[in-house]
């Protein structure tokens, strides 16, 4: 009765079944494992740090910035120089903008650093003269800004749209780090500004798009497999009707 199962157009049918099952099921595991090392991400990250997390580290020995090195404590020397802000940044529900500062260090690389955050309407205070060693979380380039604005050609002069060498490529003579500093302690008339996760990781919206992805490549091999079965049981009971004469023979 089940003849049928070895004629070409099952052979088509079977073959495609073989195939379209392990790679939807390969597909669904892969989201559900970006998934869960978003969930990880966030969970270190909620962690208190360790006392080597916490330990001011030479700004060089912690680049490129990875998963591993993002937020950790790194610490440079030189001296301030170019200063910007970078508007329309949130902080406890409030608007205000980044306060950074230009720091050519002693190796002749300029670094970004985020001496605070100031409300909207406030004077930005002067950086410090002369040398100083400055201590924070560093953070990756950003890659997308808050306003849309990817250079300081679509702001007014002395503003940035987003933290990073590309935006500072045209401003700055010097070679840029491609990664920046946020002060853990704020210069005065400034607030803090906490580090952030990294792009890609963390528990946002691209993190559940990873898990509704993987639960519809999990119901594809459901479906795949009910319509399998179906078309099965359906030509099964066509061949008995053909046996016993209650259907033409094609």
């Amino acid at each position: 009765m089940y003849r049928f199962l070895l004629t070409p157009r099952w052979w088509g049918i079977n073959v495609f079944v073989l195939l379209a099952v392990p790679l939807c099921a390969f597909m669904g595991t892969w989201q559900l494992g970006r998934f869960e090392d978003r969930v990880d991400t966030q969970r270190a990250a909620e962690r208190a740090p360790t006392a080597d997390e916490r330990r001011p580290t030479p700004l060089d020995e912690l680049l490129p910035v990875d998963k591993e090195t993002s937020g950790r404590t790194a610490t440079a020397t030189g001296q301030y120089s170019e200063q910007f802000l970078v508007p329309d940044r949130e902080l406890d529900g409030k608007r205000g903008s980044y306060v950074l500062t230009l720091l050519k260090t002693d190796g002749g690389r300029t670094l970004p650093v985020v001496r605070g955050w100031l409300a909207e309407g406030s004077p930005a205070p002067s950086a410090p003269a002369g040398e100083v060693t400055v201590t924070g979380a560093l953070q990756a380039s950003e890659t997308v800004s808050t306003d849309g604005v990817h250079t300081a050609g679509g702001l007014p002069s002395g503003q940035l749209g987003m933290i990073s060498a590309a935006s500072l490529v045209n401003l700055v003579p010097d070679q840029v780090y491609d990664a920046w500093v946020t002060l853990a302690d704020a210069d005065t008339g400034l607030v803090p500004v906490p580090a952030s996760l990294p792009e890609g990781t963390g528990l946002d919206l691209k993190a559940f798009q990873n898990l509704g992805y993987s639960g519809e490549w999990f119901a594809g091999v459901a479906f795949i497999l009910f319509m399998w079965f179906r078309l099965v049981r359906r030509e099964r009971e066509a061949v008995r009707d053909r046996e016993l004469g209650l259907a033409p023979t094609p």
